[in-house]
This record gives structure tokens, sequence and C-alpha cells, in this order.
């Protein structure tokens, strides 16, 4: 496991940094910085063109395309700076991270000339639609069906869990499109436009009010035939691909969002007197040794990709489970520390939250950072493949167990 970078990557480092420190508002690195609601509203309305002026925004796709060519170990140097500077990149996740990237892979020309400049610019939303109603974790017995008619695809099924689909303008599916081929040779990837009669999205509302989940029904919706990422039926590959691009340039940097929850947990027993407790103390130190274990988790991921060891998916799967369970384990900790406190709703219900990856909640539901964390937690042990399938994939990549009897 590497732990210390070649000198080009640390002159990289004070590059980033030396520009962070000019584009950030004045005093963004003292003690006790915060924004006013105005400041933080313009802040958020020229951030993006700065980091575009930058060229920060897809940094590690070619030069050709718009990118700056980082490599991995120059991406995993930016994210972390901008970590450390607690500075946000542009959050369009499914566009930058998912899809853009399996179009520079798979893609034909033509796609990559249609699709990676609305990308790059933030003119095109996407959202992912893999999971169904009986295709979780399975995700090879997909029955969303995809029929040539001419020069067009017609879709037809419904997924589920589909984040910010309301707000989308494509999808990135997977739809069956030979049936009676076997599971995982007869799927296709598809880049199908969601606005257009015969989809219908309807939200999903959750306990905290937030509804960025939905459910996605597509009638006789149609795409163009030409929008087949990776060719007919090789779809499962494709989407594979889309799947590993989750971890890449983040994994020595997504820690950070837990030790920046832990240390707001210790604040909160101090507040409620809670720190002097010593079973609260035991605890607070075991979720801080685990924070630790996912931040060198992060380096052994990065030194495997980085000496093409090829231990990606194992790695991966230890990591998913890991700091999964963890942070719901930490977040079960945090309300009980609370106690009959956390049943009271304290937060603004306006609010972005202080946490990268906390959804917005109702104005009648306002729950608190650390409630909504609580919630979010819940579901992060099924995204990405559940707990109970990255078990599967240790016992038997790793330890050489028979696999998963069938039901």
């Amino acid at each position: 496991m590497d732990l210390t970078y070649p000198p080009e990557a640390e002159a990289f480092r004070a590059e980033i940094r030396t520009w962070l420190e000019a584009n950030l508002p004045s005093g963004w690195f003292d003690d006790g910085f915060s924004l006013s609601d105005e400041e933080r509203k313009l802040f958020n309305q020229t951030w993006t063109e700065k980091l575009f002026a930058g060229g920060w925004i897809c940094a590690g796709w070619p030069t050709e395309y718009g990118g700056k060519g980082l490599s991995l170990l120059q991406q995993v140097v930016l994210s972390e700076e901008f970590a450390k500077a607690g500075a946000p990149m542009r959050a369009d996740f499914f566009g930058d991270t998912l899809v853009g990237p399996t179009i520079l892979q798979w893609g034909t020309e033509e796609q990559k000339q249609e699709f990676i400049p609305g990308i790059l610019q933030g003119r095109i939303a996407w959202c992912q639609g893999f999971s169904e109603p009986d295709s979780g974790s399975d995700l090879a017995s997909l029955k969303t069906s995809a029929v040539l008619d001419g020069d067009e695809w017609v879709i037809n099924g419904q997924k589920v869990w589909t984040t910010q689909a309301q707000h989308a303008d494509y999808v990135f599916l997977m739809a069956r499109t030979n049936p009676d081929a076997p599971q995982h040779a007869g799927i296709s990837y598809l880049l199908v436009p969601m606005h257009q009669e015969g989809v219908e999205v309807r939200p999903i509302t959750q306990v905290d009010g937030s509804a960025e989940f939905n459910e996605v029904f597509f009638t006789n919706a149609r795409c163009n035939a030409g929008n087949v990422v990776g060719g007919v039926n090789n779809g499962w590959k494709v989407a594979m691909t889309t799947l590993g691009f989750e971890r890449g340039s983040s994994s020595t940097t997504g820690y950070r969002r837990f030790l920046k929850e832990w240390e707001q947990i210790v604040g909160e027993a101090k507040r409620v007197g809670r720190n002097e407790d010593l079973r609260v103390r035991d605890d607070l130190v075991k979720a801080w040794q685990k924070v630790k274990i996912m931040e060198i988790n992060g380096y052994r991921s990065l030194t495997d990709a980085l000496h093409g060891t090829h231990n990606a998916a194992l790695l991966g799967a230890c990591n998913k489970m890991f700091w999964s369970e963890t942070h719901r384990s930490t977040m079960e900790l945090a309300l009980n520390i609370l106690g009959m406190e956390a049943q009271l709703l304290t937060g603004k219900g306006d609010a972005q939250g202080l946490l990268p990856g906390i959804r917005r909640g109702r104005a009648d539901y306002p729950v608190s950072d650390l409630q909504a964390a609580f919630f979010f937690s819940r579901s992060e042990t099924i995204w990405g493949g559940t707990a109970e399938i990255q078990r599967n994939i240790i016992g038997e990549r790793a330890l050489g167990l028979p696999k998963e009897p069938k039901v």
C-alpha cells in the first residue's frame, strides 16, 4: 500500500492549492469562516463557471473531449485538495462520473460528439435506470425490454429507485434486447430521452420528506437506434464499467464525509453531556477507528489501480460492505447519544445540509443533518450492491466458498 506520492504529484497538488486560494471567496480558509445566504447564492451561481474556466470539470477526460487528460494519480490529488479545502466539485454525479466516462470508453465517435459536450457544459442532466422492482441486486434478471422498430428502439418496462429522474433529460438504462439469450448476454445499454410521451416519473416520498428517488414507467418510449452504447446485447459489460466508475478518484477522499460526521457527533455528545459516559466514549473511539480503516482501504484501492493488480472487484466489495454498515451503526450511535432529543425535528426544513449526500427534506418535516444522515444510511447498505451480495463476492472470490444456492 503506497502512502507517499511522487514529486510530480506533489507539484500538481501545489498548483491546485494555488488555484483554490485565488478563486475561493476571501477568508475561505480562516477558522470560523461562513457565507451569508446571499453570499452562498452568489457563490453557487459563479463557482461552476470558475471550475469550467480552470479546466477542473471532468479533468480526467481526454483533452480532445474537453478534459485535461489527467492521470489517475492526478485525479486523486485533485479530489484530495478540493476535499481538504471544503471546495465543491460540480455535483453532476451521473453525467460527470458515470455515463460520461462510459461513453468515452465504449461509445462511437458519433455518440461522443453528440453527448460529451452537453455533459461537460452541464446542458444535459442524467439519471440511471438499472434497478427494477424484482431486479435489484440480481440486476441481470431485469425485464424492461427494447425492441427495434425501424431506426428506433421501443422500450417497455419499469425502473425503480431512480435518483433525480424528475429532473433528468436522459436516462442511461439497461434493457433486454434478446429475450432468448442467457441473462447476461441479451442486455443492451441505451441512452433514452426522458422528455417524451411514454415516460412517466412518480416520485417516492421518503420518511424524511425527501423525494429524490422515483419510479419510472416506460410505455412504448423510444430512442434512436444508434443510442446503444458498446454494441447490441453487450450491455452487461458496459454496465459493469459504469459501476466501476462509482469509486475511481474518490478512493482516498471518501472517508472524509464520515470523519466530518464523526466530529459532529462528538460535538453533540459534549453538548448533551454524554462525553464523560464511558460506554459512549468507547463507542466513539471504535467509530473513529473504523473511519481510519476506510481511509486505509482507500489507499489500498488506489495502490491496486496504480499497479494494475486487478483486485478492484474484491476490494470494492470489501470497502462497500464495510463503509455502508459502519455508517449505519455510527448514525445509530448518534441518535442513541441524543436520546429522546433525537425524536424532535430540529432542522430548518429547507437547508441543503452540512454533509455531502444528504437529501433535502420538506419544510413540514425539518430533519437535522444527523437525522437526515440516519435516514440516508439505511439505504446505503442496499444501493450499489447490497451488503449480502458483497459478502457473497468476498466468500466466493476470496475464500473459495461455493456459490450461493439459487432460490
